[in-house]
């Protein structure tokens, strides 16, 4: 059973940038896991932020953020990173990683983290 722990979030001004951090333990991933981000602000359902496949490294992400976030993996540490750049304030949420089959649905992932928090004043 995989454990993911998200961590990097925190209070950043409009225009700056974050680096977010999803430590996976418990196993080690193999070819053909795919990790996703997700995002919830208050009140809100949880979208899909992007996805990478770990023996590619190949990424994927929605237009909302594209060009923006850019999604990484180090395959050493077991580790996926979502780099953010040019945050706006419409990018504050609860930020998640999960493991699953790559896709933008929720319900295809089945194990989550606890989340990090993540919020841009204007």
């Amino acid at each position: 059973q995989a454990q993911l722990v998200e961590s990097g979030g925190g209070l950043v001004q409009a225009g700056d940038s974050l680096r977010l951090s999803c430590a996976v333990s418990g196993r080690s991933l193999i070819q053909n896991d795919m990790v996703g981000w997700f995002r919830q602000p208050p009140g809100k359902e949880r979208t899909f932020v992007g996805a990478i496949d770990w023996d590619g490294g190949n990424a994927h992400s929605p237009d909302v953020v594209k060009g923006r976030f850019t999604i990484s993996r180090d395959n050493t540490k077991n580790t996926i990173y979502l780099q953010m750049n040019s945050l706006k304030p419409e990018d504050t949420a609860v930020y998640y990683c999960a493991l699953g089959l790559g896709t933008t649905r929720t319900s295809d992932y089945y194990s989550w983290g606890q989340g990090t928090q993540v919020t841009v004043s204007s």
